[in-house]
Formats: C-alpha cells, sequence, structure tokens
C-alpha cells in the first residue's frame, strides 16, 4: 500500500478521531484522515484515509482512497482507490486504479477507465 501503515498521520491535514460521528458534506484538500464515523458527501481533491475503527457511508468525488475500515456508497475517485487488509468496501466505484490487498474485501460494481486528463483552465 502506497500510504503505508507506518506513515498513518503524516502528511493529514484533518482528522476526524475514533468514537467522533459526523454528518454532513465534507470538502478535502491534501490527506484526510477518518477513524470514527462519516455519513454524507466527501469531494474534494486530495486523499481520504478510512482508518481501521471508521465506518463511512456517503458519495465519494475526491481524487483517492485508500481504505482499512469500512466504507459503503457511491465512490468517484479520480486517481486511485486502495483496499487494505482488513477494509471492506460495499457499493458502486468508477476509477482508473483499483488495489485489493490480500484481507482486503470489495463488494458490488467497478468501472475502470483511463486516468482522468486535467483539462487546461478548469
Amino acid at each position: 500500500m502506497w500510504w503505508g501503515r507506518k506513515k498513518r498521520h503524516e502528511g493529514v491535514t484533518a482528522f476526524l478521531g475514533a468514537g467522533a460521528e459526523f454528518e454532513g458534506k465534507l470538502v478535502l484538500s491534501g490527506a484526510v484522515r477518518i477513524d470514527g464515523i462519516f455519513k454524507g458527501e466527501i469531494k474534494g481533491s486530495g486523499t481520504l484515509i478510512v482508518g481501521e475503527s471508521a465506518r463511512v457511508e456517503a458519495s465519494f468525488s475526491v481524487d483517492a482512497v485508500v481504505v482499512y475500515g469500512e466504507v459503503r456508497g457511491v465512490l468517484d475517485i479520480k486517481e486511485r482507490l486502495e483496499i487494505g487488509a482488513p477494509g471492506r468496501v460495499f457499493g458502486t466505484i468508477a476509477t482508473p486504479v483499483l488495489m485489493i490487498e490480500k484481507g482486503g474485501l470489495f463488494e458490488g460494481e467497478c468501472r475502470m477507465s483511463e486516468k482522468r486528463k486535467k483539462t487546461p483552465g478548469k
């Protein structure tokens, strides 16, 4: 896994800790880590890390997601989705790169296409 378990908090700009619950819209820039419970919408540029104790039910539109906890929803990932053990993803995925570590689980539908190119001026 490119994020690596030893570097869990390195470079993280925001954090929702274990035991915390949040419902709403999260707009991220940079790396954000969730270890609690989140329901809603997650979008922006950067990387979302879903820790082992996290449960996330959301629609996603972000650059990258690394999952060690549980995710349910629709994931529109621009660069890559990684599911590390014991991560679980249930739902619909659209991403150019999907990596599942031994012990990770994915159930649902997946559409893979080439990495999206950024259009000048957008």
